[in-house]
């Protein structure tokens, strides 16, 4: 089954979190019309997003978790880790909505198709300018390092820009209409 990001009410009313109902969420079926042109993956992700308040979002961990510097962000391990239930807060999805976001606007000059060596340049050219940049460009290289298997070789990432648009999009409404996010896997 793997993980998914099911958006939640926040804050939680009665022994369970209770799923968002799909239709606050129909937006995302014209979103997967408008879509479809530019990435096939944008569109089934906004379909998915559509009818079900949830992404499907094992693909996207690890691509995550190095935009946003910290590991398990979309398990919600934080949480976890504090014998508390696995769930992104509304500000937690603002967080991860900006961040992504973020990295959209940046790979814009890198064109559609966002993969290892897309994601390390936008990366090492948003961090080259900022304050205490050799540190962080350090950083950045020992993760992307750390991700690459015994060969060496790099994550098979194949993301569409507008397919991680549509990812940010979803925390973005939870965090604009107050939801929360169950990582259920």
């Amino acid at each position: 089954m793997g993980l998914e990001n099911v958006a939640v009410h926040w804050p939680r009313l009665g022994p369970q979190y209770q799923p968002v109902d799909a239709a606050r969420f129909a937006a995302f079926g014209a979103l997967a019309e408008r879509t479809a042109p530019a990435s096939g993956a944008a569109a089934a992700l906004a379909a998915t997003v559509a009818k079900s308040a949830t992404v499907p979002a094992t693909p996207y961990t690890g691509l995550v978790d190095l935009l946003l510097g910290l590991d398990g962000v979309l398990y919600a391990t934080e949480a976890a880790a504090e014998d508390e239930d696995p769930v992104i807060d509304p500000d937690g999805c603002a967080w991860v909505a900006g961040g992504l976001e973020r990295f959209v606007d940046g790979h814009a000059a890198e064109g559609e198709r966002v993969d290892f060596a897309s994601v390390g340049r936008v990366m090492r050219a948003a961090m080259s300018g900022a304050r205490l940049a050799d540190q962080q460009l350090r950083w950045l290289e020992s993760r992307l390092a750390a991700l690459r298997d015994d060969g060496g070789a790099p994550p098979a990432w194949a993301f569409a820009r507008t397919e991680l648009a549509v990812l940010a999009r979803f925390y973005r409404v939870c965090a604009d209409d107050g939801f929360a996010v169950y990582a259920h896997h």
